[in-house]
């Protein structure tokens, strides 16, 4: 496991989860680094047609998104805890209401998406509208893929595959989920709201 240095002395904490999520997390991350700068340096070119376009999204559907993806992680802190101690069962229960809320952002978003096709908001519309779609539709297909890993992870607590001693499926799971989490965060905040 990768080893990270705490405030309390010398000792030293394993990040949670599997060493390998954490490469992965690690190289999302960056993808989605570039994908904000580069966004960045387009709106400081076209802050005009960046900021009127912005106007047209609906900030309602992405602050309720942003609520619900925050709700999930709150559930997958929930479910980390409790198979800490060794309640696999309530465990599951949480993932399982992380999975609906996931399964709600999804709606939400594909909502939203519908939305902005009949309003003709397309890719190839505007250089903010290519930025907007592309953007939170990745960010769509990695919520995909973290519901996809909860999904084995929640069947395995519901079976019992875990414990106090040996956690570490959920740990990886929550660890992605809070990375898809903390991605439309800093979405939210560059794409509906800052001007």
């Amino acid at each position: 496991m990768l080893m990270t240095h705490t405030n309390t002395g010398n000792t030293t904490r394993p990040l949670p989860g599997d060493f390998a999520i954490w490469i992965f997390i690690f190289a999302e991350l960056l993808v989605f680094g570039v994908l904000f700068a580069a966004y960045a340096f387009a709106r400081s070119a076209h802050t005009e047609l960046f900021n009127a376009s912005q106007l047209t999204l609906n900030r309602p559907y992405g602050l309720a998104n942003t609520l619900i993806l925050i709700s999930s992680s709150y559930c997958v802190v929930r479910a980390s805890e409790a198979i800490q101690t060794g309640r696999s069962i309530v465990c599951a229960h949480c993932l399982s209401a992380a999975l609906g809320l996931g399964g709600l952002f999804l709606l939400l978003k594909t909502l939203e998406f519908q939305q902005d096709f009949a309003q003709g908001i397309t890719l190839s519309g505007n250089l903010f509208y290519m930025f907007y779609l592309s953007m939170t539709f990745f960010h769509f297909m990695h919520v995909l893929m973290g519901m996809l890993i909860l999904t084995v992870v929640t069947w395995k607590a519901y079976n019992g595959s875990y414990s106090a001693d040996n956690h570490t499926g959920v740990e990886t799971g929550a660890s992605y989920w809070h990375m898809v989490d903390l991605v439309w965060i800093i979405l939210f905040a560059l794409v509906y709201v800052i001007h």
